[in-house]
């Protein structure tokens, strides 16, 4: 049984992103930290926070806390991961590249960094892992935020001649994602705007939405015009509303919507559902794993392929992970039964990280690997051990 819903075929892995574990990163998030930062630990101090938080380094309460540095120096280190990704048995991985490495000023590209990331594409290669490349998540070049980001209607023209330079340089790149949780970007620098860039405004939060439109469809066609074969798509933000069908509509729906058939399979990012939990995460998300089979049954009426490209737990003491991963892959396993096209499955995160979009920073603990801060010891968790499991059981099963 487990086969014929798992075929041979199916990705197992992790996620990364670029700003949150390779670390010396120069974009408009690196200014929005250094600016924040104070702010951010007068906020946490009116908070009463658990002793496995505030015994790590660095905690909440912390300056460094709220500053991407060095990260999990992942630049450097990425082969090193990649070597633990295998051997628990990840048989793909999701990463970013780095947009402000590549064009650092406008329109001049920087060839040593797009080398680096074709040994990134390589070292998965070598290690039998098929690389899922997306091409935007959340940071933008400092000249690109200069001339208005994402509301600038040459924003799409900006980011299309990124675009075609990088997948121009990365033929051997099969799956391509554009752009990563639009709806949150938006949501949180745009209508909120408590993160970069800051913005709070009805008017910029619809421009903004337009031109991400406008970049994925330009980003799908550059795509397909230089790798037919390739297959191109999002990774969307969803949750599971269980009573509000409006909400729903435009937290989950509307931007898929606007694509169309520009997109040859969703990638699904759920973490949580509006519903009330009796477990929670160290974020204070409630988990709830039906609400994922929910949701997985409701992405399956736009009839596209369907990557679980997050799916992840803060748990810093490491005590729910397994179960959670466990609850959720079992989830996914009984939308697939009922005939969702589910083809892969992408825990966030492969390592400790950065979490960025309300920069609550190092201290929330997703990896499947932890991370000292301090000497960038790698040490893989019991909860990777059990996921490795989990893979081989479906994988062999």
């Amino acid at each position: 049984m487990a086969e014929r819903q798992f075929p041979k075929n199916f990705y197992w892995g992790a996620a990364t992103s670029a700003h949150q574990v390779e670390g010396d990163n120069h974009n408009d998030w690196t200014e929005w930290e250094a600016r924040r930062a104070k702010f951010k630990v007068t906020s946490a101090k009116l908070k009463k926070w658990p002793d496995y938080i505030l015994n790590n380094y660095p905690n909440p309460l912390q300056e460094e806390n709220y500053i991407s540095g060095r990260a999990c120096d992942h630049y450097n280190r990425f082969r090193e991961d990649f070597d633990i990704a295998k051997f628990l048995g990840h048989n793909a991985h999701r990463f970013s590249i780095e947009w402000s490495r590549i064009e650092p000023e406008e329109g001049k590209f920087n060839e040593k960094e797009i080398e680096h990331y074709r040994e990134v594409i390589r070292a998965l290669r070598e290690r039998g892992m098929e690389p899922f490349v997306t091409l935007w998540h959340y940071t933008v070049p400092l000249w690109f935020r200069d001339k208005g980001g994402w509301v600038n209607k040459k924003s799409v023209d900006h980011f299309a001649r990124y675009v075609r330079r990088i997948v121009g340089s990365l033929p051997e790149v099969n799956l391509w994602i554009t752009l990563n949780e639009v709806n949150i970007y938006t949501g949180y620098g745009y209508w909120s705007g408590v993160e970069p860039p800051g913005r709070s405004s009805l008017v910029s939060y619809f421009f903004a939405n337009y031109h991400f439109w406008q970049a994925h469809r330009a980003a799908y066609r550059i795509i397909k015009e230089i790798k037919k074969e390739a297959k191109v798509g999002i990774a969307h933000s969803v949750t599971f509303f269980a009573k509000n069908p409006i909400k729903s509509f435009f937290w989950n729906h509307l931007f898929l919507k606007s694509l169309g058939d520009l997109q040859d399979f969703i990638g699904v990012n759920y973490y949580k559902s509006d519903r009330s939990s009796s477990s929670h995460t160290d974020l204070g998300w409630g988990i709830d794993p039906e609400g994922f089979y929910l949701i997985l049954k409701e992405m399956s009426r736009y009839q596209k392929p369907i990557y679980v490209t997050e799916n992840g737990i803060a748990d810093a003491c490491d005590s729910m992970r397994t179960k959670f991963i466990k609850d959720h892959i079992e989830a996914m396993k009984k939308a697939m039964a009922e005939g969702v096209d589910v083809r892969g499955y992408f825990y966030w995160s492969l390592l400790d990280n950065f979490e960025m979009p309300r920069l609550d920073g190092f201290w929330p603990r997703f990896g499947l690997v932890e991370i000292d801060y301090k000497t960038q010891e790698r040490k893989i968790r019991p909860s990777a051990w059990e996921y490795k499991k989990m893979i081989e059981e479906h994988r062999y099963g």
